[in-house]
């Protein structure tokens, strides 16, 4: 016993994913400054995060120790619906109840918000709903309805995780499928999805769709306060700065889970079953700075083939279990948005992919 676990690697220590905490000033200074400090939280999180990705390279642990507690490495998730309340209406604040930014300011500064909802509060969103208890799982519903995208969790939990690399997973990227798309396809069929399944749950338990425990009005309450509270702020003008910011982090979640599994499928082994979900059935990316900025979610092959473990414990996975990804999700989401660039950049990938995992099938249909 004493020999196996000199094998595993120890996680990385909980202040180290706290990066995320760096857009806080920055995004203060654009309340006070406006102008060129706008771009200082972009820039931050594409440009400096890659730069690092590039010096420092990839962190390859794997076998992560389990056998301490990680319930500190909770704090930053707890802490952050509280700090992205405090980020998301003091831009609000800022706007509507000072005369120093000119409109195109105040929009730029919500599209920066939106940056840091969806890249930062939709990621930790992602890890909370994956928890067990009903509070972690609040957190994360707080967090959604800050992006307007609340059924989400229904979504991502109960269809996606299930149905990843089958049609009947949306959110699966279709191969050669452009990233807009993409994104017209994915926002009804999620919604639908999501309610059905709602729908489905409540209905093995003899309860109406519109039974009070359907989480659909836990998203819809949340949404409305916020959007109310936006009105009590800025008015008509606070409601359009409150939805430019959820569009943003809609568009950030949704580029994610594009690059995440373009391409990739499951194979169909009878009519209503697939092959479990392993490591190759999703891109994997281990650069070290990306992941500690997006709390391991780059790991996303672990987290496909083992969704209970937290985020800490994830292991890195080597080419010859998983896809990689070229670079970090900052250069891939760029990618994305260049049908061309994405298409001659992860094409190939996804054929090489084909020969690796599945050289047996000799004419690949996609999706089934």
């Amino acid at each position: 016993m004493s020999n196996t676990s000199q094998n595993f690697s120890k996680p990385e220590p909980p202040i180290a994913f706290a990066l995320p905490l760096l857009f806080c000033p920055l995004l203060i200074l654009a309340w006070v400054y406006g102008g060129t400090i706008l771009i200082l939280a972009p820039v931050f999180g594409y440009v400096i995060i890659s730069i690092i990705d590039f010096i420092i390279g990839e962190n390859k642990k794997n076998q992560i120790d389990v056998s301490n507690d990680t319930s500190s490495y909770k704090l930053i998730l707890f802490t952050w619906p509280l700090i992205q309340f405090f980020l998301l209406f003091g831009s609000l604040v800022s706007i509507c109840w000072f005369n120093h930014l000119t409109t195109l300011e105040a929009i730029c500064l919500m599209l920066v918000q939106g940056m840091i909802t969806g890249a930062v509060g939709i990621t930790f969103a992602h890890e909370l709903m994956h928890q067990k208890t009903k509070l972690e799982r609040f957190f994360s519903d707080i967090l959604m309805a800050m992006a307007f995208y609340g059924h989400f969790r229904t979504e991502h939990v109960f269809v996606h995780h299930r149905y990843v690399g089958t049609k009947k997973d949306a959110v699966t990227a279709r191969f050669n499928e452009s990233f807009y798309t993409f994104f017209l396809r994915v926002i009804p069929q999620c919604l639908i999805s999501a309610w059905s399944v709602e729908a489905q749950k409540l209905a093995s338990k003899n309860k109406s769709i519109l039974n009070i425990s359907n989480p659909f009005y836990i998203y819809a309450a949340l949404a409305c306060f916020f959007v109310c509270l936006s009105f009590v702020v800025g008015g008509g003008w606070g409601i359009a700065l409150f939805f430019i910011q959820a569009l943003v982090a809609v568009l950030h979640l949704e580029v994610v889970n594009y690059i995440e599994h373009y391409g990739l499928s499951r194979k169909k082994i009878s009519d209503n079953k697939y092959e479990p979900t392993k490591p190759h059935h999703s891109w994997n990316a281990n650069h070290a700075a990306s992941n500690l900025l997006l709390i391991n979610l780059q790991k996303h092959s672990d987290h496909h083939s083992r969704p209970s473990q937290t985020y800490p414990t994830l292991s890195a996975h080597d080419a010859d279990s998983a896809p990689q990804l070229p670079f970090g999700y900052p250069i891939m989401v760029v990618f994305s948005l260049v049908p061309f660039i994405w298409r001659k950049v992860m094409n190939p990938k996804v054929i090489k992919w084909r020969a690796q995992f599945y050289p047996e099938v000799s004419e690949w249909k996609g999706l089934s």
